[in-house]
């Protein structure tokens, strides 16, 4: 089911690392052309069985047992898919939500289509170019008068995510169509999120820092 609109995501998983960490939970809130919630969705995913730890407990609260009976990884996606298909994918740090959502998708075997990426820290950020302010989630919802009372769930997350929104981009000078029509990728062409490029630690690098660790044992 194409969309059109924004597809504001967020994820929550069992640690920072995309090789040994995995997805607990997934909320997607899907934004309309003006700027409205259309709906949302969420749902915890299965761990695989050799997967027992689930991570930092009290930062996101999901348990073990929580996760019995959840959905599998490759239904949760799915629905992702289809949710975010057409739509512009937003979330507050993309980076970290893309690259679990691009792991999870190509172990199931799906397709991420959207049209595009943007980033509301980034945003945010860039609007505070003296970093005078705090730019965590529940910093921007705060100031923007949105509530976030369940901090670390996805979907609490991702309303909060897309309540933010339409205040970011109108501090942008970007205007949500109140008549309803599709937003225009263009206009947002300056605010889009692009990947950095992987840091190469290359062979100059490497003879640096063999010099460096030769240099501290010969002083001690």
């Amino acid at each position: 089911m194409a969309g059109s609109g924004f597809a504001v995501i967020d994820v929550e998983t069992s640690g920072l690392s995309t090789r040994r960490h995995r997805v607990l939970q997934i909320g997607v809130v899907n934004v309309g052309p003006t700027g409205s919630i259309d709906d949302s969705w969420s749902s915890l995913v299965a761990l695989p069985w050799r997967f027992s730890r689930v991570g930092p407990r009290r930062v996101h609260g999901i348990t073990r047992r929580a996760l019995r009976g959840a959905p599998s990884l490759d239904a949760a996606m799915a629905e992702v898919s289809a949710r975010t298909n057409g739509r512009i994918l937003v979330a507050h740090n993309i980076g970290f939500d893309l690259e679990f959502l691009e792991r999870a998708a190509r172990r199931s075997h799906i397709d991420l289509d959207v049209r595009g990426l943007l980033c509301t820290l980034v945003l945010s950020r860039r609007l505070d170019p003296e970093r005078a302010l705090g730019h965590r989630l529940v910093d921007v919802a705060a100031r923007h008068g949105v509530s976030l009372d369940r901090p670390h769930d996805a979907l609490a997350d991702a309303y909060a995510t897309a309540e933010v929104l339409p205040h970011l981009l109108t501090a942008h000078g970007i205007e949500l169509d109140a008549g309803g029509a599709d937003p225009e990728v263009e206009p947002l062409d300056a605010l889009m999120w692009e990947r950095r490029p992987p840091r190469r630690r290359g062979l100059r690098g490497a003879l640096a820092r063999r010099r460096r660790r030769r240099a501290r044992t010969l002083v001690r």
